[in-house]
C-alpha cells in the first residue's frame, strides 16, 4: 500500500460516488454506468492496494485520504456546506490522523495479479 495507491483509490470511488448520486436524484443510463464501471475500479484497487499490506492500515488510510477528497470535491464541485464550523475542524483532525499513520508514499514492491484458483503445492 502506498499514498499514491490510496489516492488514485479516493479518486476512483468519488467518481463514482458523485455518479451514483446523480443516478439517485436523476436517473440516466450514463450515470449508472459510470457508477458501476467506477465501483469495478475500486475493487481492482482495494486489490492492489491490500496486495502486501494490512486491512487495518488500507482501511484507515483509505477512510481518511476518501474523507478529505471526496468533501474537497463535494465542497468546490456540488457546492455542499457543512453545517457546523467544528465539521470542518473534524477534517483537520482528519489530516492529522493520517499524517500519524506515516503512509509511504510509495509501494515496496510490485503488483502481481494473483491467481483466481489455488496451485496446489508439490512436495
Amino acid at each position: 500500500m502506498s499514498l499514491k495507491q490510496l489516492v488514485l483509490l479516493s479518486i476512483v470511488e468519488v467518481i463514482g460516488d458523485f455518479s451514483y448520486k446523480q443516478f439517485a436524484n436523476h436517473g440516466g443510463v450514463m450515470p449508472f454506468l459510470s457508477g458501476s464501471l467506477s465501483y469495478i475500479g475500486v475493487v481492482y484497487m482495494l486489490i492492489v492496494s491490500l496486495q502486501n499490506s494490512t486491512v487495518l492500515m488500507v482501511n484507515a488510510g483509505w477512510d481518511g485520504i476518501s474523507g478529505i477528497l471526496e468533501s474537497i470535491c463535494a465542497y468546490i464541485f456540488l457546492g455542499e456546506r457543512f453545517t457546523y464550523v467544528s465539521q470542518y475542524f473534524g477534517i483537520l483532525f482528519i489530516m492529522f490522523g493520517l499524517y500519524l499513520l506515516k503512509i509511504p508514499t510509495n509501494k515496496k514492491s510490485t503488483f502481481v495479479f494473483p491467481h483466481f484458483f489455488l496451485k496446489s503445492k508439490k512436495n
